[in-house]
């Protein structure tokens, strides 16, 4: 399939949402606001917003958040900070963040900051550079990066670069597209890019694609069209987009598409929301106008994410 079909992908991803006696929505509970903002994010930028029970989605969203401020996978499940992020990715696109008890989550998510600027994802304690990546994210978007330490922060992360020039998931560890995206964009966030080995870093993500066209995550894996995003934003956070051979990702991507909506992670896989939004939201960064540009950093569509920041300098 070379054109994009954003009817049935809308289709496929509204009636995920709303069936709750379907396979994919048992093994999907504890991950439900991830898979909200997926499949809400995909069907914003397939222009299919007026198909949501929008009012039923902010409500939900809004059960998941914890006394403690933070948001779990769904109702009355601990929170994350994964799931946190998610929930106000989510309720920025539903125009609902003012609903956010702001204190509670920025006050949550300061307490998860270890000693070494490093962040845990919960209270019991695994450290992850995606846990830093989601704590600055949330903050920003809050509008409180100031009830960190975000100095701390960078220093850790920079520690977390391997000599091939990507990142892992804590210092030492093997690098990893993923990893990268995460640590960029906390970097990023703090305004802190140019104090990496960009170059390395470069080299070494224009080695993650295959010859299909699709990105991969790592050396000697399948390419994956989720990597559209991890690879793709870090490219365009380091002003290196064109390294990719555009024509040939945009391919794959497509090709993953499923005869009944939805995109699968490879040609010939069952689809999901994850792939669906994630695949086509990296192509949005190398020009391909099919759907709105998403912000590299954000993870969220450009238009919403200059709008949200306008509203909180006038707070």
């Amino acid at each position: 399939m070379t054109v994009l079909n954003k009817e049935k992908h809308i289709d496929f991803i509204t009636k995920l949402m709303m069936d709750k006696e379907c396979y994919e929505y048992w093994m999907t509970i504890p991950i439900r606001t991830n898979n909200f903002y997926w499949g809400i994010g995909a069907v914003y930028l397939f222009g299919g917003m007026d198909k949501l029970d929008k009012e039923g989605a902010i409500q939900y969203l809004l059960s998941c958040q914890s006394p403690n401020g933070g948001f779990g996978g769904n109702t009355g499940h601990d929170p994350h900070i994964h799931q946190t992020l998610s929930a106000i990715q989510a309720l920025i696109m539903l125009d609902a963040f003012d609903k956010v008890d702001v204190d509670g989550v920025a006050k949550w998510v300061s307490s998860l900051q270890n000693e070494d600027g490093s962040f845990s994802g919960d209270k019991w304690g695994e450290v992850d550079t995606r846990f830093a990546y989601c704590a600055l994210a949330i903050l920003s978007l809050c509008g409180k990066l100031d009830s960190v330490d975000v100095s701390k922060t960078v220093s850790w992360i920079k520690r977390c670069q391997n000599f091939d020039g990507g990142f892992g998931v804590t210092e030492g560890c093997e690098s990893h597209a993923g990893q990268v995206f995460t640590s960029l964009g906390a970097l990023s966030i703090a305004n802190a890019i140019d104090q990496i080995d960009i170059e390395a870093l470069g080299f070494w993500l224009s080695e993650r694609q295959d010859p299909s066209g699709g990105f991969n995550g790592r050396p000697g894996k399948l390419p994956d069209v989720c990597y559209t995003w991890w690879v793709g934003s870090s490219l365009a956070m380091i002003g290196k987009s064109h390294y990719a051979d555009i024509p040939k990702l945009i391919s794959f991507v497509l090709s993953a598409q499923d005869e009944d909506g939805g995109i699968a992670d490879r040609p010939g896989n069952c689809p999901d929301p994850f792939h669906t939004f994630i695949g086509c939201a990296g192509l949005s960064l190398f020009g391909w106008n099919e759907v709105p540009r998403v912000n590299p950093v954000y993870a969220l569509p450009e238009e919403l994410i200059q709008k949200h920041f306008q509203k909180l300098k006038k707070e």
